[in-house]
């Protein structure tokens, strides 16, 4: 089970980042303006939310095993299929088809992961979210292959696609089909879903840490090689190193800090990792040199890089349903959307660099809300009887 669920946080990283990195491509074939293709792309994550809210619905009755064997190879395809699109027009829906597909993966992967880590008794998110940031770097580098080869879009996207939709419905068998929901015999959904009485307080708590992380992780992918080369007039071969460095030192942090967790406890790991984002991203804001900034960005994916995992943590003690794991990866995308429109707008209104200091500020939020990831008993009241029984 653990390694199908890395499985799936692999080819959700390798196909996002693969799309992501062939948008210029994309952008160049269908004649798209700018504006245009910032609307194409806030499809995604608004789309995202809804996918995520309908894996919040379905799991508590199909399972969360049942979701992601579907939609994992259906996020493949529906890659592939941007490259086919004729029109800007009949973009629009192939992205929304991709964003909602995204969505229920998101949380279904990550109700896996929760159930997968309450089995083995100790962390291993991070290790999960860790795969997920190989598979990105993967994606980028098969847009990089693609292009260095000549290939068309289609031909770049169709690497991607395939090599994620044979691992998904490789690893599909072997997830764990009682993790949640009411576990139906196959070929059968029970209509008869468990009751679900989530805290709302909990999962607002850790979901505005994770807001706040993907504001930052935003700000870093849209911007961060524009601000080296434009603001610090860094040379065309350094501008993309900071985001290189923020990717790199991610993965680094999300490898470590399972063990992190496991001997300090999650409270004082955000808090750490916390300072250390908030420290990066300050950096980077009075950066006077192309490396400083490199420096910051690599401090900021260390540090924010245990955030994450650790709210879908909290989420899967407080029910086992998969529900408060949904909930919270709706913050995913709230923190997506802010951090183009928060770190776009100031940096039109003022500077790049006053840009860069709004998450740095926001980042110290994080520390904050640390407490929020005390791990929940078992037995804490109020929490809905399906957690206080075992699984399966």
């Amino acid at each position: 089970m653990r390694t199908a669920t890395s499985a799936f946080f692999f080819v959700q990283g390798l196909c996002f980042a693969g799309l992501l990195a062939q948008v210029p491509t994309l952008q160049r074939g269908l004649g798209i303006s700018d504006a245009e293709l910032t609307l194409v792309l806030l499809v995604v994550p608004v789309v995202a939310g809804v996918g995520s809210v309908l894996a919040g619905h379905l799991a508590p009755r199909t399972g969360s095993a049942v979701l992601l064997r579907t939609a994992g190879p259906l996020v493949a395809l529906a890659v592939l299929a941007t490259a086919f699109a004729p029109s800007a027009a009949l973009l629009y829906p192939v992205v929304a088809v991709v964003g909602l597909l995204l969505g229920v993966v998101d949380a279904t992967m990550n109700m896996q992961g929760v159930a997968v880590q309450r089995r083995y008794g100790r962390s291993l998110l991070n290790s999960f979210h860790g795969w997920w940031s190989v598979g990105g770097i993967l994606g980028a580098l098969a847009a990089v292959l693609a292009h260095s080869l000549d290939w068309s879009l289609v031909a770049g996207l169709a690497l991607v696609a395939t090599t994620g939709a044979v691992l998904d419905l490789a690893a599909g068998s072997s997830l764990d089909g009682a993790a949640d929901g009411p576990a139906p015999t196959p070929g059968q959904v029970s209509d008869d879903a468990p009751s679900v009485l989530v805290p709302w307080r909990p999962v607002l708590l850790v979901g505005v840490a994770v807001a706040i992380v993907y504001l930052a992780d935003s700000a870093v992918s849209s911007w961060s090689t524009k601000y080296v080369e434009d603001v610090l007039s860094g040379p065309d071969a350094v501008a993309p190193l900071g985001l290189a460095a923020y990717l790199g030192c991610q993965l680094v942090g999300r490898l470590v800090a399972d063990h992190l967790v496991d001997r300090a406890g999650p409270v004082p790991t955000v808090v750490g990792g916390g300072g250390v984002g908030a420290a990066g991203l300050a950096l980077v804001a009075v950066a006077p040199a192309p490396w400083v900034a490199v420096i910051g960005f690599g401090a900021t994916g260390l540090g924010l890089s245990v955030v994450v995992p650790l709210a879908f943590s909290v989420a899967g003690a407080l029910d086992r349903t998969g529900v408060a794991v949904a909930r919270v990866n709706l913050f995913n995308y709230v923190g997506f959307v802010l951090g183009a429109a928060v770190v776009g707008g100031v940096a039109e209104l003022t500077s790049l660099r006053w840009a860069f200091a709004v998450p740095a500020v926001l980042a110290l939020g994080v520390v904050a809300l640390a407490p929020a990831f005390r791990p929940v008993p078992a037995t804490a009241p109020g929490l809905p009887e399906v957690q206080r029984t075992p699984p399966g």
